[in-house]
């Protein structure tokens, strides 16, 4: 359950292949490099439960610091490479990190950093340097490649995406101080996906997200070799599932949607057969999205519902999906409960708060105000990210959207999922977002954000062909008045849609209070 263990038993197999530049990293560099790394920290006065920071686009260096990490008992907060300084700086400070770690491609971010982190006792960078950085290389060279004395575990604090307003580090404790027992994340991909040592795992998402991360790190684990695609193209993804001949892999629904929309010749060109699992998760996705590919890919298909803070897992196989088109399944880590406004328990079918019961702990870093709202007013280790939803009679659950989403208007709570997922299926729609602007008489009305297949098409007559579109599908509450357009939407790699952005451009000057 750890790199060293599969350093001694498969020295020289690949743990880590760079899809475009073709880097390879075996487990015996992955486990030499690591106990360098966590040497590094200890020569450096880190001890377990300090903090560091990583701001590293894919590279194939990054998992040697993240175990590195892992074995010396050092919390490790990955930053998004798209961050802006202001956004970066306050996540360093924040979570009050004493080294920061970053690259030669991260150079302008970087040096500006230097002077707004005056906390930092280190600062090392990869392939090069700037003002106010060490050579991480250097660095390492200075350091033994032998374990530490006092291994411990230690783990990840990730910031969530900040969709609705500044980012928050979600924290849970490691569940065991030995560095080898496997993560609750691990037993379910064994359990559920087949992971082991046999898995190819092809991760096309940035890895300063949680899931890519954590699912490449349990791959390791496990003695698998994990394919990292430093940016996502959906042609190359399918060439890479031939090329490597990939058993398991995880995207979101904005992947699915850019293959299904490549030429017909081109999805067809490549032999996916290979594939046993492929997870989606992050964002919800269009019922007709699914159905094309698991028409297309077979009952391969898996999806999960889960956020950064890990407090509860529901999943869904294929087949059981097909049964209950739009679930996300059923819990396997925690126990759902669905409840009203005063906190009281939904029966089945009725739409309500989700809440996870014996779940896993987690904490907002340094927000006790928001640990505490995430908690059941009358059952404070019942915990929600959020989310709304309902359950059947049979346990499985469905998501209709998020609260921080909600639109009212004229005092109708209108969910605007719906609306979203079927006009990810017109044919000219490439990317949408459907919000809440101001309206005078109703305080909010619903409005679609579009990015058109084709930005030459943009303009009143398609606005009404995909209002009438909605209308023939929706009651009429649900659909969009009227019908923007843009050339990209703010979405990040993971699928995530940064709707704060979009509102923010209607809303000014009117107080708004869904930011």
């Amino acid at each position: 359950m750890h790199p060293h263990i599969h350093a001694q038993r498969t020295p020289d197999k690949a743990a880590v292949i760079m899809a475009s530049s073709g880097a390879v990293v075996t487990y015996r560099e992955l486990d030499a490099r690591s106990n360098q790394v966590a040497q590094l920290f200890r020569a450096r006065g880190l001890r377990p439960g300090d903090r560091v920071a990583f701001l590293v686009e894919n590279h194939p260096r990054l998992f040697e610091l993240c175990w590195g990490a892992q074995r010396s008992g050092i919390v490790f907060i990955c930053l998004s490479t798209r961050l802006n300084v202001a956004d970066a700086a306050y996540i360093v400070n924040d979570s009050g990190a004493k080294m920061l770690v970053t690259t030669h491609a991260q150079a302008g971010i970087a040096a500006a950093l230097a002077d707004q982190t005056p906390a930092l006792l280190g600062r090392l960078m990869l392939d090069g340097t700037v003002r106010g950085y060490e050579a991480y290389e250097t660095a390492l060279a200075a350091c033994p490649a032998t374990r530490i004395e006092d291994e411990v575990t230690g783990g990840d604090m990730l910031y969530s995406s900040g969709t609705t307003g500044r980012p928050k580090g979600v924290f849970a404790p490691p569940s065991s101080p030995d560095i080898n027992d496997p993560t609750t994340l691990t037993t379910l991909c064994q359990r559920l996906y087949g992971f082991d040592a046999g898995t190819r795992y092809l991760s096309p998402a940035p890895l300063y997200h949680a899931a890519p991360l954590r699912y490449n790190l349990t791959v390791q684990a496990l003695g698998g070799t994990s394919v990292v695609m430093e940016h996502f193209d959906a042609e190359q993804f399918l060439r890479l599932v031939q090329q490597h001949r990939i058993t398991h892999t995880q995207l979101v629904p904005t992947m699915f949607s850019r293959m299904l929309k490549l030429p017909e010749a081109q999805r067809l060109a490549y032999d996916l057969s290979s594939l046993r699992v492929a997870i989606h998760a992050a964002a919800p996705c269009p019922v007709q999205v699914k159905e094309a590919m698991i028409d297309w890919w077979g009952p391969v298909i898996w999806e999960y519902y889960a956020g950064t803070e890990g407090n509860g897992v529901t999943v869904v196989s294929t087949q059981e999906w097909l049964q209950r088109k739009g679930t996300v399944g059923r819990a396997m880590v925690g126990k759902l409960r669905i409840c009203g406004p005063d906190g009281e328990l939904m029966p089945p079918g009725e739409a309500g708060t989700i809440y996870f019961a014996e779940g896993r702990a987690f904490t907002y870093h340094n927000d006790e105000a928001k640990t505490a709202e995430s908690r059941h007013p009358q059952h404070p280790d019942w915990s929600t990210i959020g989310d709304v939803g309902y359950v059947d009679e049979e346990g499985y659950l469905y998501l209709t959207d998020r609260k921080a989403n909600m639109i009212i208007s004229g005092g109708v709570n209108i969910y605007p999922q719906e609306a979203e997922n079927l006009l990810m299926t017109h044919p000219k729609v490439m990317d949408v977002a459907v919000i809440g602007v101001p309206n005078e008489d109703f305080g909010e009305e619903v409005k679609a954000v579009v990015q058109p297949a084709d930005m030459a098409q943009a303009g009143p007559e398609l606005a009404e062909e995909l209002i009438a579109f909605c209308r023939a599908n929706l009651s009429s509450i649900k659909c969009p008045r009227t019908v923007d357009f843009e050339a990209e939407l703010p979405r990040l790699p993971t699928g995530k849609l940064l709707k704060r952005l979009l509102r923010d451009r209607y809303w000014a000057g009117h107080g708004n209070k869904l930011v």
